[in-house]
């Protein structure tokens, strides 16, 4: 397994956190095009509104309390999403693009 990142479904604390929060997505742009490794939600009570979404990267994490599905469509998928980066990272430093740039990598 690939260990850059987590699966979806993944529940993890974070450094310093008190909530558990579940991994709903990888790369998220937020303010000023700044790209996250993880999007994720409370957990148990998941996404209950559009602007309660955290944002946050792995060395943020403190305890993984629960490894998310792993199937041969989610490795092909982070292998993909690895190569999509490392390639934009030999190019130029990551913080700043979006994912459409990269995608026109």
């Amino acid at each position: 397994m690939n260990n850059r990142f987590l699966p979806v479904g993944s529940v993890v604390l974070l450094e310093g956190g008190t909530k558990e929060l579940m991994i709903t997505g990888f790369c998220p742009i937020v303010e000023e095009n700044k790209v996250f490794d993880y999007c994720g939600c409370l957990y148990p009570e998941g996404i209950i509104s559009s602007d309660q979404n955290c944002v946050f990267n792995n060395n943020q994490i403190k305890e993984i309390l629960y490894l998310g599905f792993i199937s041969d469509k989610e490795k092909e998928f982070k292998n993909k999403l690895i190569n999509m980066l490392d390639e934009s990272n030999k190019n130029q430093n990551l913080q700043g693009n979006t994912l459409e740039t990269l995608a026109e990598q």
